[in-house]
């Protein structure tokens, strides 16, 4: 096997992503303080064609250096809204199917979880370490759990919105 050039992958460029149809998934952070993690998001996001990205809170914004050295140029392509409060985007996403990416009483494991086709998901991801405010678990219509089988309470962010991001998006166009 030979291993691909980039100019072999055929991916889009930032005009052609803009205008591509999108995966009907939005992503909310509600306060993630670590840059690196906002930019790896983004990267993630790009690579399964995202709608937008929702930064909340304390959540940093583009451009800025440590994002942009995990996103890797993904904040010009990915569109993308800073709003103060994670509950006010929540409670105004009306045409959404809100889920918590969290481990909370009654969560649905990801790998017993069925998108609905004719829906949008906004997708929240929480603090690294709080997770999703209880106000925001409060305010969902469900809440989404990974499955873990070792030692620690709980994955990255990055890992946890590349492990669901992807999930969702091979579902939904399976």
């Amino acid at each position: 096997m030979r291993k691909l050039k980039n100019s072999e992958l055929n991916r889009l460029n930032v005009d052609e992503f803009k205008k591509a149809s999108k995966t009907p998934i939005i992503v909310v952070l509600d306060n993630i303080r670590s840059l690196n993690n906002i930019g790896s998001v983004f990267r993630t996001c790009d690579a399964f064609l995202v709608k937008k990205i929702y930064l909340c809170g304390i959540t940093a914004c583009p451009p800025h250096k440590d994002i942009h050295k995990t996103a890797l140029g993904s904040t010009e392509s990915v569109e993308w809204e800073y709003i103060d409060n994670t509950l006010d985007l929540i409670e105004s996403l009306n045409d959404y199917r809100i889920i918590s990416i969290e481990q909370a009483e009654n969560s649905i494991m990801l790998n017993d979880f069925k998108p609905d086709k004719n829906l949008k998901y906004a997708v929240v991801f929480g603090n690294e370490v709080k997770g999703v405010s209880q106000q925001v678990v409060d305010a969902s219509d469900e809440v989404i759990e990974i499955p873990q089988f070792g030692t620690k309470h709980s994955l990255n962010i990055s890992v946890s919105a590349g492990v669901v991001i992807w999930d969702l998006f091979c579902k939904i166009n399976s």
